[in-house]
């Protein structure tokens, strides 16, 4: 085969879920996929967002979803499946950020955290692998550098977020993130056999679309090899290559996007 044509995603049918924040890492995933010739179905709570961002993509498809939503998550699949007969990838890119704000909350809130963004993760990745394990398939978890690293001081101070102040930071995304990775090997580790391949991304903050930095921007910006945080369109070609054949002997990785942040 072609190179180039292990790269192409025609015929495949494609979930992002968080995706329709013009903003967000879900709105590269969903363009790359349907650039690279997939049916493409973006997910999220807001409808309105949703249908705004499809309408710039001819024949892209929109279903809500709010993973604290148990009916919801199990219900999203059998919906794509109604409509497109398979699901061929999934990338796992929602999240709900809540108990962020410090680590005295109560058990509650961090159950409600994990409920959205562990127990849904693996609710939602093991009927995407029912509907996969015949045919084969591809599952990608967008995790986080706060999964592999601890939060560094140097990128909070003067800004009054997180580490910049006398309040303990919530361990929350951390833990969340961290988990994801972990999960990815597991996951890869079972679903092989059926050539379901699973793998996370390692990404690091975005740039502001506008260019306006603020000063967490700039000091995130200065920690990187690229002085630079995450662009507009550096996250495409990673997904492509994840989801398509390129990356056909792939499985239980973690591709490292953060312009070198990690590697010091």
């Amino acid at each position: 085969m072609n190179v180039m044509e292990m790269f192409s995603l025609k015929g495949k049918v494609a979930l992002v879920t968080g995706a329709g924040n013009r903003i967000g890492y879900g709105a590269q995933c969903a363009e790359a996929l349907y650039e690279a010739g997939a049916e493409v179905y973006i997910a999220s709570r807001n409808l309105d967002k949703l249908n705004s961002f499809a309408a710039n993509y001819p024949g892209m498809k929109v279903l809500q979803l709010d993973l604290e939503d148990e009916a919801q998550v199990r219900n999203i699949i059998p919906q794509i499946i109604a409509k497109s007969g398979k699901l061929d990838i999934l990338v796992n890119n929602a999240v709900a950020r809540t108990a962020l704000a410090r680590w005295d909350l109560p058990m509650a809130d961090f159950d409600r955290s994990f409920h959205a963004n562990a127990s849904a993760l693996f609710l939602l990745t093991r009927i995407a692998a029912e509907t996969m394990k015949n045919h084969g398939g591809n599952i990608i978890n967008i995790g986080s550098y706060m999964g592999i690293c601890g939060l560094d001081h140097a990128n909070y101070d003067g800004t009054g977020m997180q580490t910049d102040g006398e309040v303990w930071p919530s361990p929350a995304y951390h833990y969340e993130k961290g988990g994801m990775l972990n999960f990815t090997r597991w996951a890869a580790s079972v679903l092989g056999k059926y050539n379901i391949r699973v793998n996370c991304v390692t990404l690091i903050g975005l740039e502001p679309l506008d260019g306006n930095r603020n000063q967490f921007h700039h000091q995130h910006a200065g920690r990187t090899l690229l002085n630079r945080c995450c662009g507009n369109e550096d996250l495409k070609g990673g997904i492509v290559y994840l989801a398509s054949d390129a990356s056909a002997f792939v499985t239980g990785s973690n591709l490292v996007i953060d312009g070198g942040y990690s590697a010091i």
